[in-house]
């Protein structure tokens, strides 16, 4: 089992994944994907910006949708648990060279802003303005009634070692993970979480640094059932790229989506915890059809060759080649 033990003290304490900063093309086009089909809350808006929430939110945005680089992710974000948590996440970044500044943009305070080894764009903060969340002005529900968001997944061409970054570094828990059947296995892909729950970050083997999908949270199956109507009527039924469906991997119900811009956006229930010291990792074989599809059909070619390139970040070929199974064509 090629897993790395998790840092009983990370180098500084991250608390979840947080936010998502994506490059669009039209604000307006992508406020009604986001807002009138997904029911997301809007915080705010420019010329150049829109920054989104979903229901249960009192934090100003967990999504930011921004006018540049349309098809482009640029950052990913997480909240740490101190100030001097952004004090250390600094110096871990300046000591390897992966320091990119620090900033304090709108709804968010000080903001340390850095790449991981591999060059995915990343930011750290410990406060966001507050507001007035809609966990129950349920006039407000409609689409899919995001209610947070909840995980990010990107493909890794060097995933045993961004893996260990991750957990051995940043601390990072295992909570699944696909391994090939080899006398030596190699890891094919990692759910990794720090909040408690299946996964904040999950990396899949693949052409990479890439973001493969955001995770957006629904309090269940209807939701992404009357998601599917709502978007059907509103002009945006071609979004649908998999499922409904259900994982064997995190148990979860899902649907995948495919925004204006291309992002793929997962809505995503019905998943578990994973607080207890004694959790231990749940293996997949690569073979197993099950860990991707529970039931419902198999994913499409598009859904493990497509995503979201970083800003000045040159993707690179998997270090593990192994075939995935993919949906049958006529």
């Amino acid at each position: 089992m090629p897993l790395s033990e998790p840092a009983a003290v990370p180098v500084f304490d991250v608390l979840r994944v947080a936010h998502v900063e994506l490059g669009v093309s039209q604000l307006e086009r992508s406020a009604e994907f986001y807002v009138a089909g997904l029911g997301m809350v809007e915080s705010g808006r420019d010329e150049h910006t829109l920054w989104l929430r979903g229901l249960e939110d009192s934090s100003h945005h967990c999504l930011v949708l921004r006018r540049q680089e349309p098809g482009a992710c640029l950052s990913i974000g997480f909240r740490v648990r101190t100030p001097a948590d952004l004090d250390r996440a600094s110096a871990h970044f300046a000591a390897r060279g992966d320091l990119l500044g620090e900033s304090e943009p709108r709804g968010q305070g000080r903001t340390v802003l850095a790449r991981d080894p591999f060059g995915m764009p990343l930011s750290f903060y410990h406060e966001q303005l507050r507001v007035p969340r809609q966990l129950q002005s349920y006039d407000r529900y409609h689409g899919a009634a995001v209610q947070r968001l909840d995980h990010v997944n990107v493909y890794a061409a060097e995933l045993q070692a961004t893996h260990d970054y991750y957990t051995g570094e940043l601390g990072f828990r295992v909570s699944e993970y696909t391994e090939t059947d080899e006398d030596e296995p190699r890891l094919w892909a990692v759910w990794a979480h720090r909040k408690g729950n299946v996964h904040d970050l999950a990396l899949t083997n693949g052409v990479g640094p890439r973001l493969h999908h955001v995770g957006l949270w629904v309090r269940g199956e209807m939701d992404v059932i009357n998601a599917c109507d709502v978007l059907a009527v509103s002009g945006f039924a071609g979004a649908i790229e998999r499922g409904p469906g259900r994982h064997g991997i995190s148990n979860a119900f899902f649907l995948y989506l495919r925004d204006p811009d291309g992002h793929r956006i997962e809505l995503f229930t019905g998943d578990y915890r994973t607080l207890d010291p004694e959790f231990t990792p749940i293996r997949w074989s690569l073979d197993d059809p099950r860990r991707q599809t529970l039931w419902g059909q198999p994913a499409p070619r598009s859904w493990f060759d497509e995503g979201s390139p970083f800003p000045g970040v040159q993707p690179r070929q998997p270090q593990l080649d192994a075939e995935p199974v993919v949906a049958k064509t006529n």
